[in-house]
C-alpha cells in the first residue's frame, strides 16, 4: 500500500461530525458530506473515531478512499495525529464521524470520548441535533454543548428529523438568539430507509445491493439540506496542527509524524481471507504488516477451494453467520485451512474467524460444519455476549506474543460458545483484565501455530501483532526449506 510523500504542512483542513446520543444521524451526514463534496470535485479523506468496521468501510465506499481509525483508547495521542497527518497525504480535507455522543467515554470524566479527540486533532465540530418533538429547548441542549467544555470547538449544527418549515423556523431562531453558532442544514423526517441496519448497526456495504445507489442519496439529501459551502468555510478554518502538541515538554519533531515506507523485499506472503463473510479489518493492519515485509494475499472463504502458497494466514471478523450456508458447502476450502494449521501454518482469527475455526455455527436450530479446528460451538443470540473495549495481558505461550505483553483491543459478538464433546490439546494465551473473552475470562485460544480470540486488535496501538505475524510466518517459510 503505497503512501504520498509530501513536505511537512500546517493546513489540515477537518471537521468532526458528532452527535448528542449514538443514532443521532452522524453516519447519515457524515456519507453526504463526503458524497457531495466528492460530486463537487474535492478530494475527501475518511476517518472513524470508537472501534468501528461497518460506518467506516461506508465512509471509504463514500470516499473512495480507505477510512482510518482515530481512537484513543486503541491509539496514543501521538500516534493519532501521526496517523491522521501521515493518511492526509494530499487530500483537500477529511471528515471524521464521531461515536456515541460527543461528550461519552469510558467514565464521567469523558476518557477517550468524540471531545477528546476534538481537543486533541484541534478539529471544527459540527454537532446533530435530532429535534423530535422539541423546539426552543433544542436550544437549550446545544448551549449546554456548548459550555459544558468551552475547549471543544462546536462550529455548526444539523437539525434532524425536523417535523416541517414551522418546527424548523422555531428552532433556527432559538438556536440564533442563544447560541450564536450557524445551523448549517436542516434535515426533515425520511420516507425509506435507505442505510438498512442489522444488530451491528448499518449493514455491511460488502453486502448492500446498490452502494453507488446508497451514496448518491446520502449525497442528494446533503445536496438538498446541508449548507455545504458553510460546512466547506468551518472545515477550512480549522487551527494548524504544526504545533498542535507536545511531548515530554518538547514540540513535536515533524520527522514524527511521517509515514513509514513499505518495505520493498516480500519476506513472507501472508494470505488475507477478505470477503462478504470476512470483512472487519483496519486498513492500518494491512500497512503495518507490508512495513515489516510482507506480501498480502487475499483468498475467498466463500469461493476458493485451496489455500495459495503463503506462510501465515490472518482472518478477520465479519458476519459468518449470514454466510453460514455457503461457508459450510465450500468443504474443500474448511478442509485446507484444517489441514494447513495441523501441518503448522501460523493462522491469527479474530472474532468472525474464530467462530470459523470452530466445529459448527448453531443458526435457529440449525448446524453449519466450519473448519472444525478447535472443539467450540458457537451459537447466535439475539442479546450482545460482549461488547465494549477490552485488556488482555498475555499469559502463556503462543505463536505470535511474549508472555507479558498487554493488548488493548475491543470485542462486540452476538454468539455464545460451548464446548464439543471432541477433546483436543489446546489453551487459551489471554487472561482478559477487561471484557469477556471466549469463557472464563480467557481469549486466545491455541493450537500449533493457530491463535484466535474474540479481542479485535489495531496494529498501530498493539505493534506486537504485526511483529508477531511477520516473524512467525518467517519461521515458517525457514522450517518449510
Amino acid at each position: 500500500m503505497e503512501f504520498f510523500y509530501f513536505l511537512m504542512r500546517s493546513n489540515y483542513p477537518r471537521i468532526i461530525i458528532a452527535g448528542m446520543r449514538g443514532g443521532a444521524g452522524k453516519t447519515t451526514v457524515s456519507l453526504g458530506v463526503i458524497s457531495a463534496l466528492k460530486k463537487q470535485g474535492r478530494s475527501i479523506v475518511p476517518f472513524k473515531k470508537g472501534p468501528d468496521y461497518i460506518d467506516a468501510g461506508w465512509l471509504s465506499a463514500a470516499s473512495g478512499h480507505p477510512c482510518f481509525n482515530l481512537d484513543a483508547f486503541l491509539i496514543t495521542k501521538e500516534k493519532i495525529l501521526s496517523s491522521f497527518i501521515g493518511h492526509f497525504g494530499n487530500a483537500e480535507c477529511a471528515v471524521i464521524e464521531g461515536n456515541r455522543g460527543l461528550y461519552d467515554g469510558m467514565d464521567a470524566e469523558g476518557t477517550y470520548s468524540t471531545a477528546e479527540l476534538a481537543k486533541t486533532l484541534r478539529a471544527p465540530v459540527i454537532l446533530v441535533l435530532d429535534c423530535t418533538k422539541v423546539t426552543r429547548t433544542a436550544a437549550a441542549m446545544l448551549l449546554g454543548m456548548i459550555l459544558f467544555d468551552p475547549k471543544v470547538k462546536i462550529r455548526g449544527v444539523v437539525l434532524n428529523q425536523v417535523a416541517g418549515l414551522r418546527h424548523e423556523k422555531v428552532i433556527r431562531e432559538a438556536i440564533r438568539k442563544y447560541c450564536k453558532i450557524p445551523v448549517v442544514g436542516a434535515i426533515p423526517k425520511l420516507r425509506g430507509e435507505q442505510l438498512s441496519e442489522r444488530h451491528m448497526g448499518l449493514t455491511p456495504f460488502q453486502e448492500h445491493p446498490d452502494v453507488k445507489k446508497v451514496v448518491a442519496y446520502t449525497a442528494q439529501i446533503a445536496e438538498k439540506y446541508l449548507d455545504l459551502a458553510t460546512l466547506w468555510r468551518i472545515a477550512k478554518s480549522a487551527p494548524s496542527l504544526q504545533a498542535a502538541h507536545k511531548t515530554d515538554g518538547n514540540r513535536q519533531k515533524k520527522k514524527d509524524f511521517l509515514p513509514v515506507a513499505p518495505s520493498r523485499l516480500a519476506a513472507v506472503r501472508i494470505g488475507i481471507i477478505r470477503d462478504s463473510a470476512f470483512q472487519f479489518y483496519y486498513p492500518e493492519n494491512f500497512e503495518e504488516l507490508e512495513k515489516r515485509g510482507a506480501r498480502l494475499i487475499e483468498i475467498s472463504a466463500l469461493k476458493a477451494k485451496k489455500l495459495p502458497d503463503i506462510d501465515a494466514l490472518y482472518i478477520g471478523g465479519g458476519f459468518p453467520e449470514t454466510h453460514a450456508i455457503a461457508l459450510a458447502k465450500n468443504r474443500a476450502f474448511r478442509n485446507a485451512v484444517k489441514e494447513a494449521a495441523g501441518g503448522g501454518l501460523p493462522v491469527y482469527a479474530e472474532c468472525g474467524g474464530l467462530m470459523y475455526l470452530g466445529e459448527a455455527l448453531v443458526i435457529d436450530n440449525r448446524t453449519f460444519a466450519m473448519a472444525g479446528i478447535f472443539p467450540l460451538r458457537f451459537s447466535l443470540e439475539k442479546k450482545p455476549q460482549a461488547h465494549g473495549y477490552t485488556i488482555a495481558r498475555i499469559e502463556r505461550a503462543n505463536p505470535f506474543y511474549k508472555r507479558g505483553t498487554v493488548l488493548k483491543g475491543h470485542e462486540f459478538h452476538y454468539s455464545a460458545v460451548s464446548l464439543s464433546k471432541r477433546r483436543l490439546k489446546m489453551q487459551f494465551a489471554f487472561k482478559m483484565e477487561r471484557g469477556e473473552g471466549i469463557m472464563a475470562q480467557r481469549d486466545g485460544i491455541c493450537f500449533k501455530n493457530v491463535l484466535a480470540t474474540y479481542t479485535h486488535l489495531h496494529a498501530l496501538g498493539s505493534p506486537e501483532w504485526a511483529e508477531g505475524m511477520v516473524q512467525a510466518a518467517k519461521e515458517y517459510r525457514r522450517g518449510r526449506r
